[in-house]
């Protein structure tokens, strides 16, 4: 008599024949890429020359290579989850790859002008990896702007209940 689990399980088994692959892959070296369709196009992707990098989970419980990758060659400290900006390299990638699990990997993307170096303190990096760029005022306008703040004749809170006192008593 036969069990209901080895039933089941050779059901289960011959439930669906093995897929054969479609001979018309494209080898790219040692990979070989099925398309969905015979005349699909993959899109151009630049991809980002710089990575910021978060640690979002502790050392603690990990292998000491790992360690040593985090804190001696991607200089990320267990404290503080302070973002790092690491070089898009396949060297930088190996090692991003070896601890993918503890850290948070975001593509920088850059304007198309870059920042001069009379710039840079207008600069800001957001959580999301957009590097925004933004430029200095004008002279002219600053100074239209210091003329405004000192004007005599400008109207302020103290000026105005001042006048309005004061003709409030002529009455």
């Amino acid at each position: 008599m036969t069990s209901r689990m080895k039933v089941f399980w050779t059901f289960v088994r011959h439930y669906a024949a093995p897929k054969s692959w479609k001979p018309d892959g494209v080898k790219y070296g040692y990979v070989t890429y099925y398309p969905k369709s015979p005349n699909h196009v993959d899109p151009s992707i630049t991809p980002s020359k710089l990575l910021m990098v978060t640690l979002v989970k502790p050392y603690m419980g990990n292998p000491y290579y790992l360690k040593d990758i985090l804190t001696k060659q991607l200089r990320l400290k267990e404290r503080g989850r302070e973002p790092v900006i690491v070089k898009n390299t396949p060297e930088n990638c190996a090692l991003l790859w070896k601890v993918k699990h503890l850290v948070k990997i975001v593509p920088i993307k850059l304007p198309e002008k870059l920042p001069t170096a009379d710039d840079l303190n207008g600069t800001y990096l957001h959580e999301n990896g957009t590097f925004y760029v933004i430029p200095k005022v004008d002279p002219a306008r600053y100074e239209a702007t210091e003329e405004y703040i000192n004007d005599p004749k400008k109207l302020n809170r103290n000026l105005i209940s001042e006048k309005l006192r004061l003709k409030w008593l002529s009455q």
